[in-house]
C-alpha cells in the first residue's frame, strides 16, 4: 500500500515539531507539504521553524507561508509563555538553507488537492485560517480531500487557552467556524482526548539515547515546555496534542468518535469554545472522546526512536 499523502498545517510550536518529526519518519506517511500558520508563533517564524525541522529531518518538503492573522478578530497573543520566545524552547534562532514555497499557503492546499483529489489528508494543528482561505479561494477542495484531520477544539473538557476554549480554535474562532461548517470529512482530535496522552522528560531523555538527532533535537527543545507544564499542570512532561491528531491518521482504532455538528462561539468570554450544534443542516464530524493513550505514546516513541 502506498504511503498517506499528508499536508501539516502548522505553527511550530514544540509539540508540532513532534507531530511533524514523527511524520517524516513514518514509512506509512508521505508528507507533501507544510503551510505556516500564526498561532504558538508569528508566521513568519512558523515559515522559519518549519523549514528547519524538514531541514533536520533530510526531506525535501516545500513549506508554504500563510496567513499572519485571524480572518475577523484582533490577533492574540503567540504562546510564548508555552513554547518560547522562537517557538523551541529556549533554543535560539536556526536559519534554515531553503526557502518557502512561491504560493501562498491557501493556493498551495488548493493546488496540491486538486492534483491528487481523492488522496491528501488535511492535518491543521494551529488555527485554522488557511483552511478556510482555501476554501474560500476553491470551495471544491471540500469534495477532493480525502479527508481533514483538526487538532483543536475541546467538546467536552475545558479549555486550556481560557476556561472554554482551546487554542488554536481561540486564535481564530471565525476560521474555525467555516472550516465545521463544510461539508468535507473532519475528524476533532481536541483536549478531551489529547489530555490523556501524556509523554515524561523521562521518555523524552531515552529518546534523545536512541535516536540523536530527531530525538535529541526533540528532548532539548521540550525542556522549556516540560517546565511550563510542571508549573501550570504538576507535571514534568506534556500533552502530546499534535503527534496525536498524526497518529490518528494512521491508526483510527486507537481513538473512540462519535458524530456531531459542531459550531464555534464567535465572541465574548466563551470565544472559542466549541460546542455541538443542533442545526440539522450542519454537517456531521468525527469528535473524538477516548483514546488508548498507551498506544498512542508507544507508536510515537518507537518511531523516533527508529529515525536515528
Amino acid at each position: 500500500m502506498a504511503p498517506q499523502k499528508l499536508i501539516i498545517d502548522t505553527d511550530p510550536g514544540v509539540d508540532d515539531a513532534m507531530a511533524i518529526l514523527f511524520a517524516c519518519a513514518h514509512p506509512e506517511l508521505e508528507l507533501v507539504g507544510l503551510t505556516s500558520i500564526f498561532g504558538n508563533v508569528t508566521v513568519d517564524v512558523a515559515t522559519r521553524n518549519a523549514l528547519v525541522l524538514t531541514e533536520l529531518a533530510k526531506t525535501n518538503v516545500p513549506v508554504a507561508e500563510g496567513a499572519a492573522g485571524p480572518l475577523v478578530q484582533t490577533p492574540r497573543p503567540v504562546a510564548a509563555e508555552v513554547h518560547g520566545a522562537e517557538g523551541f524552547g529556549h533554543v535560539p534562532p536556526i536559519t534554515p538553507v531553503g526557502t518557502p514555497d512561491g504560493r501562498s499557503a491557501a493556493e498551495f492546499i488548493c493546488d496540491m488537492v486538486s492534483a491528487h483529489p481523492g488522496e491528501i489528508v488535511l492535518c491543521p494543528i494551529g488555527p485554522l485560517t488557511n483552511l478556510a482561505d482555501a476554501l474560500k479561494r476553491d470551495p471544491a477542495i471540500a469534495s477532493k480531500v480525502k479527508s481533514v484531520t483538526v487538532m483543536g477544539g475541546s467538546v467536552w473538557a475545558g479549555g486550556n487557552a481560557t476556561p472554554h476554549a482551546e487554542a488554536n480554535i481561540w486564535q481564530d474562532p471565525h476560521a474555525a467556524e467555516d472550516v465545521f461548517a463544510a461539508s468535507w470529512p473532519i475528524t476533532l482530535v481536541g483536549l478531551d482526548v489529547t489530555h490523556d496522552v501524556i509523554c515524561t522528560n523521562a521518555q523524552f531523555a531515552d529518546l534523545a539515547k536512541a535516536a540523536p538527532t530527531h530525538g535529541g533535537f526533540l528532548n532539548e527543545i521540550s525542556q522549556f515546555y516540560f517546565r511550563f507544564h510542571d508549573e501550570a499542570n504538576g507535571f514534568l512532561g506534556c500533552y502530546m496534542h499534535d503527534p496525536s491528531a498524526v497518529i490518528s491518521i494512521l491508526h483510527p482504532e486507537l481513538f473512540t468518535s462519535t458524530q456531531h455538528p459542531v459550531k464555534v462561539v464567535l465572541e465574548g468570554e466563551e470565544a472559542g469554545r466549541t460546542l455541538i450544534s443542533e442545526e440539522s443542516r450542519r454537517p456531521a464530524i468525527d469528535v473524538c472522546h477516548a483514546v488508548d493513550a498507551e498506544g498512542v505514546k508507544q507508536i510515537f516513541l518507537s518511531t523516533i526512536a527508529a529515525a536515528g
